[in-house]
């Protein structure tokens, strides 16, 4: 009788949403590779999109990123933070995307699901965005040799034993390359004319750029064959051209744990993680205390009356973020943690109605690979996948993992680098 009380309190939610910031990924594009490299890579010519050009968002993209968008509309009006007037509601929206032309895009598609009456602008710079480039911009400083020791140092000195830890996968993309039946004894040896990227040596040294903290040899050349494997599936390609038929859904997951580990090598070590985001995680603590305070502040963005907030990026940034606070999700069909074609970190600044107290609440929200490829419109009664995200050392343990406002700050102040953070709106 005392559990039974317990889950219903922590069920029960008096909470009325304030602000919304959410924090999402380009959607599905094509490859962010030339056609003339990548097909160095395999028997054949990987598949023409519908759209040429390198990292372009595609047309069923941007369909995808307007359904999103619809959701988040119909979500936010039940939640009555919008009122469904797109008018009136447009007002009181920031949207700011980092400043590739695929990015911007995906803002202005989502932006057409989320108010389809009116067009909010998307806040974006010609020059780096110190808030997703911010060793670029200027505004944190990357210790290049710290940056490969730290990446070394999580690989035991030995970065080409993530060839032995990865094999599976490496076998798996081998295959689908090359055009073989998967556990082909002995494999076929590599075609006249082509590379073996998954013979390619894994090294890590310094990168080029703050967008490039480490470089990591043959793991990126890997990367760049497997990237339009997803990208191929969500845009609703015909079997016989996703991986040359190779792969289904569950088959690209798991060669995709191989892009995944770069992006956590890369993004997530703690201390590329405290270089690289804590400029943006400190502004979106501070955007959120402006809300709850009704006062500006420096280091915020948009205005105090904001009532949403859309920050469009890539999955390095989602990723990085998510390395800096230790945040964890999975949502079906995806691996752990997988910053997914428009998927999105939505944090949630929620006030209770009965003490009047502020709290945080955040969730990751994603279209499944199926919802993408079929571009499945999304309701209350049939949303995205939605998975809520707990916030070590703030959550409490409701069931929503609710983390009260002050200790949201606290816990932003102690963990970002504060000379890695500027104070701009």
């Amino acid at each position: 009788m005392a559990c039974e009380g317990v889950l219903a309190a922590q069920t029960a939610d008096d909470t009325q949403l304030k602000q919304v910031i959410v924090f999402g990924r380009h959607g599905v594009r094509t490859p962010n590779t030339s056609g003339s490299v990548l097909n160095n890579f395999s028997a054949v010519p990987y598949p023409a999109f519908p759209v040429s050009g390198v990292s372009v968002i595609t047309p069923n993209g941007k369909t995808n990123e307007t359904l999103l968008g619809g959701y988040f509309r119909l979500w936010l009006t039940q939640e009555k933070l919008l009122t469904g007037n797109d008018g009136a509601d447009g007002a009181f929206v920031y949207l700011r995307a980092d400043g590739a032309p695929l990015i911007i895009d995906t803002a202005q598609a989502f932006a057409a699901g989320l108010f389809p009456a009116t067009q909010p602008p998307v806040n974006t710079t010609t020059s780096a965005d110190p808030l997703f480039h911010p060793a670029s911009a200027g505004v944190a400083q990357l210790n290049e040799k710290m940056a490969v020791a730290a990446v070394n140092g999580r690989l035991g000195g030995n970065p080409q034993s993530l060839a032995t830890a990865y094999a599976a996968e490496l076998a798996l993309l081998r295959s689908v390359v090359f055009n073989y039946p998967a556990g082909t004894t002995p494999a076929p040896a590599t075609p006249s004319g082509k590379m073996d990227v998954t013979a390619a040596p894994i090294t890590v040294t310094a990168g080029t750029s703050g967008d490039l903290p480490v470089n990591l040899g043959g793991l990126l050349t890997v990367d760049t064959a497997l990237d339009p494997f997803i990208m191929e599936y969500a845009d609703g390609m015909a079997a016989s051209d996703v991986g040359w038929g190779g792969l289904n859904s569950a088959g690209i997951s798991q060669v995709y744990r191989l892009y995944d580990r770069t992006l956590d090598l890369e993004y997530r070590t703690p201390y590329l993680a405290r270089v690289l985001s804590s400029n943006l995680a400190s502004h979106i603590a501070r955007t959120m205390l402006q809300r709850a305070t009704g006062s500006p502040m420096t280091g915020a963005l948009g205005t105090p009356s904001d009532k949403v907030i859309g920050l469009i990026a890539s999955n390095s940034n989602i990723a990085g973020l998510a390395g800096l606070l230790n945040l964890d999700w999975l949502t079906p069909g995806y691996q752990a943690d997988v910053a997914s074609p428009g998927g999105a970190l939505v944090f949630e600044l929620r006030q209770s109605l009965t003490t009047g107290e502020f709290v945080v609440r955040t969730v990751y929200i994603t279209q499944t690979m199926d919802q993408l490829r079929n571009r499945t419109p999304l309701t209350l009664a049939a949303p995205p996948a939605i998975a809520p995200v707990f916030l070590p050392g703030c959550s409490t343990h409701n069931a929503t993992f609710d983390c009260p406002l002050t200790r949201f700050e606290a816990w932003i102040e102690r963990t970002v680098d504060p000379k890695s953070v500027d104070l701009n709106n």
